[in-house]
């Protein structure tokens, strides 16, 4: 199993973090096990089983509420694209982004022209499907939206200040009220944003958990802002699928 990341065109990395791209082979099933950003996907997929073999098939996979659980089998083919937290809706402005979240829908729902699985797929050389992925994406013709580049500016914030613990904090570092990011959020991002903050934080304890085996957790909620370690833990279990202590012990 090959698992790369590729960057965008240049046109298009303000609104991508970037193509994920995997083939696999496998004698035996594998389950991978992906834990939720805030982030949309574009997924073009071929595999046994998938309903459409020959031509594969593209789908929009919203933001994740739980953990994400796949069994890889026999041979396949992913081409992703991962937008920036915000990044999606100027593709796809008709709708509100909260309408994709926890759902997996056929691209033709959010994209028109429908993707065409087969022009990313089938190529044997990765930089051609690269290159397909970009005359896709750069046809669609992303618009220019102020309120877009606000969102994925403020979802940036939360990823890299580790002060800012509450939606409080944020709104009052943007300068309104918590009411109005609740509302930029929904549109753009997709979920609200104590679920962006608490779902950053969780993936900075499973950063620390996997790097120190030693971690205090009792030390490390406070550091995320909890109000307990009971807090940390019960939101870590729900988002990993594990508590703290099993992840340890595997």
């Amino acid at each position: 199993m090959r698992f790369r990341r590729r960057e965008p065109a240049p046109a298009l990395r303000p609104y991508l973090e970037h193509y994920w791209l995997i083939d696999w082979d496998l004698p035996q099933p594998y389950v991978s096990h992906l834990v939720p950003h805030p982030s949309v996907n574009l997924v073009f997929e071929r595999y046994a089983g998938c309903g459409n073999e020959e031509a594969g098939f593209a789908e929009v996979s919203g933001i994740g509420l739980e953990l994400f659980t796949q069994k890889l089998e026999g041979r396949g083919r992913v081409c992703g694209v991962q937008f920036r937290p915000g990044g999606f809706h100027p593709f796809a402005p008709d709708r509100p982004v909260s309408q994709w979240t926890g759902r997996r829908v056929p691209a033709p729902e959010a994209f028109a022209p429908p993707a065409p699985p087969s022009a990313v797929l089938d190529p044997a050389q990765e930089d051609e499907r690269i290159a397909a992925l970009d005359a896709y994406l750069l046809a669609l013709g992303p618009a220019p939206d102020p309120s877009a580049d606000r969102a994925m500016a403020l979802v940036e914030l939360v990823r890299t200040d580790r002060g800012i613990r509450r939606v409080g904090e944020l709104a009052r570092a943007e300068g309104v009220s918590a009411r109005s990011l609740q509302r930029l959020f929904a549109t753009y991002v997709g979920v609200g944003p104590k679920w962006v903050i608490l779902r950053y934080r969780i993936h900075e304890a499973l950063e620390r958990a996997e790097s120190d085996p030693g971690v205090d957790w009792a030390a490390l909620a406070a550091d995320l802002g909890y109000s307990d370690q009971a807090h940390l833990v019960r939101d870590f279990t729900a988002t990993v699928g594990v508590p703290p202590t099993a992840l340890k012990a595997r």
